[in-house]
């Protein structure tokens, strides 16, 4: 491991293993050591039962769980064995920063072409947030969110950059970036994983509520930005959403047909993802469910945009706090969508999820 990982690798990997061990995994003393390789003095009989008992337990038909092992490190989910890759979510603290640590650091070239400074050290934090709280499948809808959004920005980059309307520093997110397109979403998380860690709902919402509110508000940043960077890329013709005039690419407010088409696939590409892959939502409906919510935001977006954005007065509302509403309406709409039509009600079992 190179020096400069040291201060930020050692102190996650020595609170790991200042957790108390298992009595399987203690290790033993000298004295237990020295008392261990005294040959044993056993009878014949006891020689026989010994055999007996030893076939009996590599016969196939008898072997269930090692009684050596302790039950809590027994599970068909492998990554349960260093709590790392729960399904449930709740993964410890210290762990997911470790884990996300080591990722980060890994990939720092790649994700420095796509992050500032700053805007690194802030994914890290999000990043853990988001595997402690609804583990690697959570996690992962966010990391496909970052890679989706900046792949489509990167889409006919250089004329856009002529034109004026590229994304600032070469497409690089940084900390408001970050946390204007995921603080809904980290919200969403945590309540989802306290309704799973009690078992009961968290403000009268069960799990699965929250969880669809989770991938909705990605859905919906994702949908947005697919539709500004495809719009501005190929948009032949763009009109402000108040008025229907045309108005130049790039306008705030403004959406075109190519834009609007590209929401949709965004907005899909991670719901369906959420479903297929990692079975975050439950069903085809939840998956309509999140692709309607991130379109239905993302056009009130662009109203917003329109409305409130540099205009005199309103210097505080930024395109990241546009981004935070934008992804708060999609969340809200898609959990409401989820009460009222697929009966995501608080009495629902937590089955898509523990």
């Amino acid at each position: 491991m190179a020096p400069s990982l040291l201060p930020v690798a050692l102190p996650p990997l020595l609170a790991l293993f200042a957790a108390k061990p298992s009595a399987a995994l203690a290790f033993p003393s000298a004295s237990h050591t020295r008392i261990a390789n005294r040959p044993p003095v056993v009878s014949s009989t006891d020689q026989r039962t010994h055999q007996r008992t030893r076939l009996h337990l590599l016969d196939p038909s008898h072997m269930t769980e090692p009684a050596f092992v302790s039950s809590q490190l027994i599970s068909t989910d492998l990554g349960s064995y260093f709590n790392l890759f729960k399904l449930s979510g709740n993964v410890p603290l210290v762990s997911s920063l470790a884990l996300n640590a080591a990722l980060f650091f890994g990939l720092r070239p790649k994700l420095m072409t796509m992050l500032t400074p700053e805007g690194f050290a802030h994914s890290l934090a999000l990043g853990t947030m988001l595997w402690t709280t609804l583990g690697w499948r959570g996690w992962t809808v966010c990391v496909l969110y970052l890679f989706l959004g900046q792949l489509v920005t990167k889409v006919g980059f250089a004329e856009k950059e002529a034109l004026g309307i590229a994304e600032g520093r070469g497409g690089r997110r940084g900390p408001e970036n970050v946390w204007g397109s995921a603080f809904t979403g980290t919200l969403c998380a945590a309540a989802a994983a306290q309704a799973v860690k009690t078992g009961d709902p968290f403000l009268g919402l069960a799990a699965d509520v929250w969880i669809l509110g989770y991938v909705s508000s990605l859905a919906t940043k994702l949908a947005d930005t697919f539709a500004s960077e495809i719009g501005k890329a190929y948009g032949k013709t763009t009109f402000l959403i108040t008025t229907l005039k045309p108005v130049p690419r790039g306008t705030e407010g403004a959406v075109s047909l190519e834009g609007t088409l590209a929401s949709v696939v965004g907005g899909l590409a991670l719901a369906a993802y959420a479903y297929l892959a990692v079975g975050l939502i439950p069903s085809l409906a939840g998956v309509g469910v999140a692709t309607f919510a991130a379109f239905f935001a993302t056009m009130i977006e662009s109203l917003l945009g329109a409305t409130l954005q540099e205009k005199e007065g309103l210097a505080w509302v930024t395109n990241e706090v546009i981004n935070f509403f934008n992804t708060l309406i999609g969340a809200a709409t898609a959990m409401l969508l989820g009460v009222l039509l697929l009966g995501m009600i608080a009495e629902i079992a937590l089955q898509a999820f523990v």
